[in-house]
């Protein structure tokens, strides 16, 4: 007579609920890595724009240091974003230059305070800007301080 067989302990497979665990698992750990990693995307995306806005407005302060008192005392001169930035789409639409100039007391008024701002917008809609300020005096910042013209 046979004896009917038996199947072996080892050969059992994972439960329902084992699965149901681990796929929950799974998933909350890709939820989390993605969102993580938009996070990160969008600190990239800062830092590249913050380095793509100090040179430019490095550049435009630098245009600004060979212009001549009466230049810079125009208010109605207005920063350009310069050439090598503007003809790269990426950047010529999304910066804008501007430029406040503010006239300092003492002296005669030979000194003024220049600040130029850019601003863009980032990827995620925040409106972002950076600005660098100066001071140029009439003559040069000796002149302006041991007071001769």
């Amino acid at each position: 007579m046979r004896m009917p067989r038996q199947r072996p302990a080892e050969i059992c497979g994972f439960t329902i609920a084992e699965v149901a665990m681990t796929v929950i698992v799974l998933a909350l750990a890709i939820t989390t890595s993605l969102s993580a990693l938009q996070r990160a995307f969008l600190d990239l995306d800062t830092a590249r724009n913050l380095e793509i806005a100090g040179q430019i407005l490095q550049c435009e302060m630098e245009r600004e240091r060979l212009l001549n008192w009466t230049q810079v005392n125009d208010a109605a001169y207005q920063p350009v974003i310069d050439d090598s930035f503007a003809r790269n789409p990426a950047i010529a639409g999304r910066f804008t230059l501007s430029r406040s100039l503010v006239p300092l007391t003492g002296r005669s008024g030979r000194m003024v305070q220049i600040t130029l701002t850019t601003s863009w917008r980032s990827y995620d809609g925040r409106n972002l800007s950076r600005s660098y300020t100066t001071y140029y005096g009439q003559g040069g910042l000796h002149a302006y301080f041991y007071g001769t013209p």
